[in-house]
């Protein structure tokens, strides 16, 4: 028997418990907003600690989490060291967008029906909680004599950025591996993707009585003379071309909108949060200018009105490192022998915590248990699934890939 076909077997008789495992996972919620994940890194330590893997526990300090609109966020490193060689770490993310209204199955219940598995996280990213530690457990089974070694990074804060989850982690020099896998879809190896710029933009008024709306200056009007100026850029972006494959053109989304105090009154303040992605040719600098001087000029036509705009997030777009290609090409390798077809070579139109660990200077690329797309993941979305063959055959891709780059022979 080969050793492909040994960590093949080993997964298969494994399968029940990885699945338990996930399960597990589910159960422990970690929305974010409200962002109170510490619970779950906890749970997280015990379950790996029960088949001998030590997790260090890093808290991030309480008033960093607080200013950052989170309660609690833990971060994990579990250290498995070889000998001399090079260190690939495998990150996901625990924390989730809150699961809302809709769903046919229980959002923290892990239930399993006709061979998918539901629940919020179940494929973005806790499905990858499991594949990454039990792709180390057959890759440990083996017994072979292996080289360097493996660290698994789980974080809580891929949904508000990242700079407290991986990116904390690499400011404290707690960790700088050679060679990183994120959580992802099984179907391709991701190597590049979007940036992402988030703007809060507060339009200024003046509050009055709507019997007498001379006396006031209305915001939510200026508002809607800004927004249409923004989304005519959205339709400008549609001439933008990445020739990332995968990756189309930039566009704009205004994701939330509030503003007035009630129905007879003149509203004299508007806020809303736009999210603007940018494909890897941009410059963020010149983009957040040119969005920043769109909204000055369409506020310039509203005599009285002021605007605040606020930075909330500037996401570098993630572009290939040279030294990505022994990760690229073993998971190509060992995909398609798993997988029965071609493993491409794509980008994706989101953003992810790799664009950290690239800013470092370490290789990274996106690969896991997830399905082809976002939407058949309904990541997200109510009844969030995952297809358990896709976690069992993408812990078996990892544990070769691990195999092949670990090997001392």
């Amino acid at each position: 028997m080969t050793n492909d076909e040994r960590l093949d077997a080993w997964v298969d008789a494994h399968f029940d418990e990885e699945v338990r495992f996930l399960q597990e996972l589910v159960r422990v919620p970690t929305d974010t907003p409200p962002g109170n994940n510490a619970p779950h890194a906890q749970r997280t330590a015990e379950l790996l600690q029960a088949f001998g893997f030590e997790a260090e526990q890093h808290p991030v300090p309480a008033d960093q989490v607080q200013a950052y609109g989170m309660q609690s966020i833990t971060n994990l490193i579990v250290r498995r060291h070889y000998g001399a060689g090079p260190v690939v770490a495998l990150n996901a993310h625990g924390d989730v967008v809150p699961p809302g209204e809709g769903w046919t199955h229980d959002p923290y219940g892990g239930e399993i029906v006709d061979g998918l598995l539901f629940g919020r996280a179940s494929a973005v990213s806790k499905c990858d909680f499991a594949s990454f530690s039990f792709a180390v457990r057959a890759l440990e089974s083996l017994g072979l004599p292996l080289r360097g070694g493996v660290e698994l990074h789980f974080t809580y804060d891929e949904e508000f950025g990242g700079e407290l989850g991986p990116g904390w982690l690499l400011a404290q020099g707690l960790t700088k591996p050679d060679l990183l896998i994120a959580a992802g879809f099984s179907y391709q190896v991701v190597t590049a993707h979007n940036g992402c710029l988030q703007l809060e933009v507060t339009v200024l008024g003046q509050q009055a009585h709507a019997a007498i709306p001379e006396s006031g200056i209305d915001a939510l009007q200026a508002a809607v003379q800004i927004l249409n100026a923004l989304y005519a850029q959205n339709t400008l972006y549609k001439g933008i071309t990445s020739q990332v494959e995968g990756i189309n053109h930039p566009y704009l989304n205004v994701g939330r909108i509030e503003g007035g105090s009630n129905t007879n009154v003149v509203p004299g303040k508007v806020v809303f949060k736009l999210d603007r992605r940018m494909i890897p040719e941009e410059d963020p600098v010149q983009v957040e200018a040119t969005i920043r001087q769109v909204i000055a000029d369409a506020a310039a036509q509203c005599p009285g009105v002021q605007v605040q705009i606020r930075r909330l997030l500037l996401a570098q777009a993630l572009r290939p490192l040279p030294g990505n290609a022994p990760l690229v090409a073993a998971l190509q390798k060992h995909g398609a022998q798993v997988f029965g077809e071609p493993i491409p070579v794509m980008g994706t139109p989101l953003y992810t915590d790799v664009r950290l660990y690239a800013a470092q200077g370490i290789p990274g690329v996106i690969y896991g248990a997830g399905p082809r797309t976002v939407l058949e993941s309904h990541a997200k979305r109510t009844d969030e699934r995952l297809e358990l063959q896709d976690l069992r055959r993408a812990t078996k891709v990892l544990a070769r890939t691990l195999t092949e780059l670990l090997g001392s022979a």
